[in-house]
């Protein structure tokens, strides 16, 4: 599927620990965008704009396996992927961030936090994955992502039925009565940005061509995880958390809190997986993450 319209350019670097395929736009204290699953750089874009608006510098790589960041045996496991961001902030001469990171980015993030403790700042995690974590796809989302004509179909549900798709990503992402669901997706589709935000992420999130590698590994490594050290990390973590995710629940973010020794919760009411951006609630959780990266030094 195409890019998110409007993303900046990305560029192509080749670290001590692998090539990294990244996005770096905005100026001002620098804060490390990590996208989920599936996604790229184009994804961590969408994640970011709120970011560079609040007069931040962004950093935002495509994860091992999705589009211009190969994955290879040595990139594969999560501790590497951490290491790779390290690697890229070396390059680029950074010498601390603040971490966003969303979904499946959230183990990697976790472990770049305990792994290099003097590049990070601070870590603002929205319902990020903090243990093992069992993907399964259904019958529908592997038509959808992982077809040609399933991505065909959203490409065209977003050109031509866009209330239709918004309606139907947050139904997926989120448990939701039919009232509740008719509500969000109305305030959703009446916010220029929100609008905007739900339909370009609808054109990341591909299980196919030059992001497949990157589901596969993921699906492998989130299954396998034993333990990600979070009562190692010693820099402030917001846990963001719609409490109506059926992504990845909030029993994630609750075990995050029990286990990190400086933690604090955000919980979105009638949340769902994409609520720091797609949620009556967004711009307020907007604010509440700029100040926190701003608090922690970002």
């Amino acid at each position: 599927m195409p890019a998110a319209t409007g993303t900046p350019p990305t560029s192509t670097v080749e670290t001590q620990r692998g090539t990294v395929e990244f996005l770096d736009a905005g100026s001002g204290p620098a804060v490390l965008v990590v996208h989920g699953s599936p996604g790229g750089a184009d994804a961590g874009w969408l994640m970011a704009q709120f970011l560079v608006d609040a007069g931040f510098r962004v950093v935002v790589p495509s994860r091992p396996g999705y589009l211009g960041t190969p994955l290879t045996e040595a990139t594969a496991p999560i501790d590497a992927q951490a290491d790779l961001y390290a690697a890229l902030l070396a390059e680029l001469g950074i010498p601390q961030v603040g971490v966003l990171c969303w979904s499946g980015g959230g183990p990697s993030t976790y472990r770049f936090a305990v792994r290099h403790p003097e590049l990070v700042s601070s870590v603002a995690a929205v319902a990020a994955v903090s243990r093992r974590y069992e993907w399964h796809l259904g019958a529908d989302e592997k038509f959808a992502f992982g077809t040609r004509p399933g991505n065909w179909l959203i490409s065209m549900l977003a050109r031509h039925r866009p209330e239709q798709l918004i309606s139907a990503t947050l139904s997926s992402e989120g448990d939701l009565s039919k009232e509740q669901l008719a509500e969000l997706s109305a305030a959703v589709s009446a916010d220029p940005v929100q609008r905007q935000f739900v339909l370009q992420l609808a054109g990341t999130v591909s299980h196919r061509g030059d992001r497949r590698a990157g589901v596969d590994n993921d699906m492998s490594t989130f299954a396998a995880i034993d333990s990600l050290q979070l009562d190692a990390i010693r820099v402030p973590v917001l846990l963001v958390q719609g409490d109506a995710d059926s992504d990845v629940p909030p029993a994630y973010s609750d075990f995050a809190a029990d286990q990190l020794p400086d933690a604090t919760m955000v919980t979105v009411p009638e949340g769902t997986h994409l609520a720091a951006w797609a949620s009556p609630a967004a711009a307020e959780v907007q604010s509440q993450i700029v100040a926190f990266l701003r608090a922690g030094g970002a």
